[in-house]
């Protein structure tokens, strides 16, 4: 009888700690809890620019890459590709090597800021968009690319128009880019330094709270997370559905 209350304390205690655990995140993201607010406020911010500054970068070098010919065209393709594998706390590794003290931007003293975080995610960013980018225009070539050639256009005038027409797709491999960066943990780790109310994003504080025992404020930032992951996807399936015409219905 002992051995079974014990194996039945056993098994509910896990049980009642989730639930407990559920029921305070619960409370905290409908009560907006400061520092759940503060967090994933400067994830958002953080993220929100490093899709940016990476869309700028991105596009214009999958455009281009989509367009030119050059000697070294499919060497240069294929880094681009195999960085799209680049795991992130090497990002992080170079980029705290070049802002630190001693690293040939460490003037710039911007090692452990949100500066940091945003240059660190852009590098994660750029390979993803410029491949989607350029997957985009080589479609759109082939569709419509002869008849731009025939009214004059170069080819940078001709990835730029491609890219304008192909706005549907573009703005997918943004949100593609955000979902990227706003979920990566390694590389914003090293160079941000995960500084409470300073540098502390959703990921890191997730990993952070739960080696504390604070899993009711680790559980409300991944649920969270989880919310503006499935708002992006969701985002994303109703843009390609629309830009096929709205003939097959989105995922």
């Amino acid at each position: 009888m002992t051995s079974l209350h014990i194996t039945l304390c056993t098994l509910i205690a896990p049980v009642s700690t989730f639930h407990d655990s559920l029921a305070t995140a619960g409370s905290l993201i409908l009560g907006a809890d400061p520092r759940l607010a503060q967090v994933v406020g400067l994830s958002l911010q953080v993220s929100g620019t490093a899709c940016l500054l990476g869309a700028g970068i991105g596009l214009a070098l999958g455009a281009w890459l989509a367009v030119a010919r050059f000697p070294g065209h499919g060497l240069v393709v294929g880094l681009l590709n195999t960085l799209l594998a680049l795991p992130s706390v090497v990002v992080g590794l170079v980029v705290y090597l070049l802002l630190s003290r001693s690293g040939p931007l460490g003037s710039w003293g911007i090692l452990f800021t949100p500066t940091a975080m945003v240059i660190a995610q852009s590098i994660l960013v750029v390979p993803l968009i410029a491949a989607l980018a350029r997957r985009l225009v080589l479609s759109a070539l082939a569709e419509g690319g002869d008849q731009l050639r025939s009214l004059g256009a170069g080819s940078a005038a001709t990835a730029a128009l491609l890219l304008v027409h192909e706005r549907l797709g573009v703005m997918t491999a943004l949100l593609t880019g955000f979902g990227r960066a706003i979920a990566e943990v390694g590389a914003v780790m090293i160079v941000g330094g995960n500084i409470d109310g300073f540098t502390r994003v959703m990921t890191t504080s997730i990993a952070l709270e739960t080696s504390k025992g604070d899993l009711p404020l680790a559980l409300a930032l991944g649920l969270v997370l989880l919310a503006v992951v499935g708002v992006l996807n969701a985002l994303i399936a109703l843009l390609q559905w629309r830009s096929g015409g709205g003939r097959e219905a989105p995922l």
